[in-house]
This record gives structure tokens, C-alpha cells and sequence, in this order.
């Protein structure tokens, strides 16, 4: 556990269940798998899962999709942790889940987060089926997990959000790609509150303001990470091109709807698990990445 971190909170306790039912445990990175892409967990080794349910104060998501469980396991040759399934603001239950869920996390011993989303790319030439790491975020959800009393135990009052997606990791995470041939586009994700998807008019208002895709997750976690000091690296699944934008007028007579969402993320799921197991592999093998997960 990372010093300084009180217990008796319920991420502690969730910590301290976990330990016993995985006694030794020790994960070095985290993972959060977005919409579909629950079969990435079928790559980790020596798997022990954990529902939510079981954890104090972890979410309990109410969309298909996500799955609400804890996976510890090996994955290229990492020890990780990997949440199954998320609960998004659009739920109604809040941002509080999460939190706990992500600083559980960071008190295992957790040193960065992978993200993974199902997004709608605002570029005609990244469409469905295509991978883009997240270099940066806009956060239109209307609210952040941090409001409220700040738990001095893991951060600051005010973290600065400057590199927040970790170049070094995101280095990384390129050559990986590269390596095993994946197209990896790049670019800025922007988080809506959904449920709803956007309208036409909101998509172009996204594209003005320099998103790339757009998706209703993955931004709170970001910043629940960097306030306790884990190191963030993205990837989003794009499953439709967003509809309203010039030059995407074949997408306009596309229906997007949650089932396509989840076909399409599902389909890029085995793609998703190699690239995420070689960066893995990739980051454990070096030991300056031992050392410092933000160094290149």
C-alpha cells in the first residue's frame, strides 16, 4: 500500500478484502474496461474475480455491457487489477463508485491506470473499428469526482491537470502499436453526461472546440487517478463516426444505438487485449519504467 494512505475509509476496506481473498496480491497496474470490451479480461493469467457487489462502496454499473467485476490477474506478465465495467454519471448514482473503485486501486499498490472507452470519432478517416489513445480530455459531464471535501490522504486540493495522459506511457503505447501493426490514431476525447447520444449540432460545437471523439466516461477516472498519483494512459474503441459533422453524411443515414456500440467494441475486443498485453509487457520488461512509469 502507498504510504500516507489512511484506513477505515471504504477504500481501504475494499483493499483489505481483496488482500484476503488474494492474499500477497500485489497489482502494479490498473485497468478499466469500457462498453464491450469485457473479454479482455479472458487474456489475464491466474485470474481470481470479485464482484462489485462484494466491495464496500464500489459501484454496481446498470448498463449491458459492464459486467461489475473485479479481475486480478497476469497480463504480459503484469500483475494487475482490472475493473470490468463502469458506472457512469448517467446512472444517477453519482461519481462516488468510482472513486472508491479507482483509489482501491491506487491503496493495492496500483502505479498507473489503463483506460478503455467505446467512443464516436468526430474524424471521417477514423472510423468504426479503430483504435485512438486519448493525448487529452474536455470534460463536459457538468461535474467532477473531486467536488466536495478534499481527502488530503490521496491529493491535493487542486491537481493540476497538465499531462494528464501520460506522454511517456502514451510513447509507449505508440510504439507498441507500431510494433504489432495496429493503426493507432491520436487525438482529444470529450465526455458528454449521456445517456443521450449527441445531436448533430453538439457534434459540430465538439469539433470547433478541438475533440476528436466522444464518448460519456473515462474523464472522471482520469482525474480520480491523477489526484492520487497514478500515471494515466488511454484508448478509446471507435465504434461509429459521430453524426452531424461535415464530411460524414454516410453516417447521418446510420442509426447509432447502444447494441451497435457494443457489436462493434466487442469485435475489437481480442485487438485490444494483444495491444494492452504488449504494452504491459513492454513497460514490466523496463526498468526504468520500474523506476518511473511517466519516463518514455
Amino acid at each position: 500500500m502507498p504510504p500516507g494512505l489512511t484506513t477505515g475509509s471504504a477504500p481501504a476496506q475494499a483493499a483489505a478484502l481483496i488482500a484476503a481473498r488474494r492474499p500477497g496480491w500485489a497489482p502494479r497496474a490498473g485497468m478499466i474496461l469500457g462498453s464491450g470490451l469485457g473479454g479482455v479480461t479472458a487474456a489475464l493469467a491466474d485470474a481470481t474475480v470479485i464482484p462489485y457487489g462484494d466491495l464496500p462502496g464500489f459501484p454496481v454499473p446498470s448498463v449491458s455491457g459492464h459486467a461489475g467485476r473485479l479481475v486480478l490477474g497476469r497480463l504480459g506478465g503484469v500483475p494487475v487489477a482490472c475493473l470490468a465495467g463502469r458506472q457512469h454519471w448517467y446512472e444517477g448514482a453519482g461519481l462516488d463508485g468510482m472513486t472508491v473503485a479507482v483509489r482501491c486501486l491506487r491503496r493495492l499498490g496500483c502505479e498507473m491506470l489503463v483506460l478503455t472507452c467505446a467512443a464516436g470519432s468526430l474524424r471521417p478517416e477514423v472510423g468504426a473499428g479503430r483504435l485512438m489513445m486519448v493525448v487529452d480530455h474536455i470534460n463536459l459531464l457538468g461535474a467532477n469526482p473531486l467536488t466536495g471535501p478534499n481527502d488530503n490522504a490521496f491529493g491535493p486540493r487542486f491537481p493540476a491537470m497538465a499531462g494528464a495522459w501520460d506522454a511517456g506511457l502514451s510513447a509507449r503505447l505508440r510504439r507498441v502499436a507500431a510494433r504489432q501493426g495496429v493503426p493507432l490514431a491520436e487525438g482529444v476525447y470529450a465526455a458528454m453526461p449521456g445517456p443521450s447520444f449527441e445531436t448533430p449540432a453538439e457534434i459540430r460545437m465538439l469539433a470547433r472546440l478541438g475533440a476528436d471523439a466522444v464518448g460519456m466516461s473515462m474523464v472522471p477516472e482520469c482525474l480520480i487517478a491523477r489526484h492520487c498519483g497514478m500515471a494515466v494512459v488511454g484508448c478509446a474503441v471507435i465504434t461509429n463516426l459521430a453524426q452531424g459533422e461535415p464530411g460524414l453524411e454516410t453516417a447521418e443515414r446510420e442509426p447509432v444505438d447502444h447494441e451497435r456500440t457494443l457489436a462493434a467494441a466487442g469485435a475489437a475486443t481480442a485487438q485490444v487485449a494483444r495491444l494492452v498485453a504488449g504494452f504491459l509487457e513492454d513497460w514490466g520488461d523496463d526498468r526504468t519504467g520500474r523506476e518511473s512509469v511517466g519516463t518514455g
